[in-house]
């Protein structure tokens, strides 16, 4: 069933029911390379995950295979790799079995859909994690 992990506003909620979300009560969480995130909705079944993410000036994301697609709106900053460049204001979505390594230079804050996850390459770790 899908959630907003940890966000107990919606335990009484029936299943039909709309889940409004108040941001600001979702605490962030680390992520990768430092940045940080806050899951607003995740479908471990589906293999979903809506994700706000945080990343610093001069982030560089590991090399990464999208297992899935991945849709990204950035917010504020941009997020950019060797295909091109993504601002504040901006949409890029990856197909399955894209590879590339993202980075930040300065900052960026994005939502990030995720219908699938991300496999780091060199790891073969994957995010979101859809086991938990």
């Amino acid at each position: 069933m899908p959630v907003t992990p940890g966000y107990s506003a919606h335990d009484m909620l029936g299943a039909l029911q709309s889940r409004y979300v108040n941001t600001e009560d979702i605490p962030w969480t680390e992520a990768r390379h430092g940045s940080r995130m806050k899951t607003l909705y995740k479908d471990n079944e589906a293999r979903e995950a809506l994700i706000l993410i945080e990343a610093p000036p001069g982030c560089v994301l590991a090399e990464h295979e999208h297992t899935g697609t991945e849709l990204t709106f950035v917010l504020e900053g941009s997020l950019e790799d060797d295909e091109g460049v993504c601002k504040a204001g901006d949409f890029v979505w990856r197909p399955p079995g894209s590879i590339h390594q993202a980075r930040t230079p300065d900052g960026c804050t994005m939502l990030v859909l995720f219908k699938g996850g991300a496999k780091t390459v060199g790891t073969g770790r994957m995010f979101p994690n859809f086991d938990e």
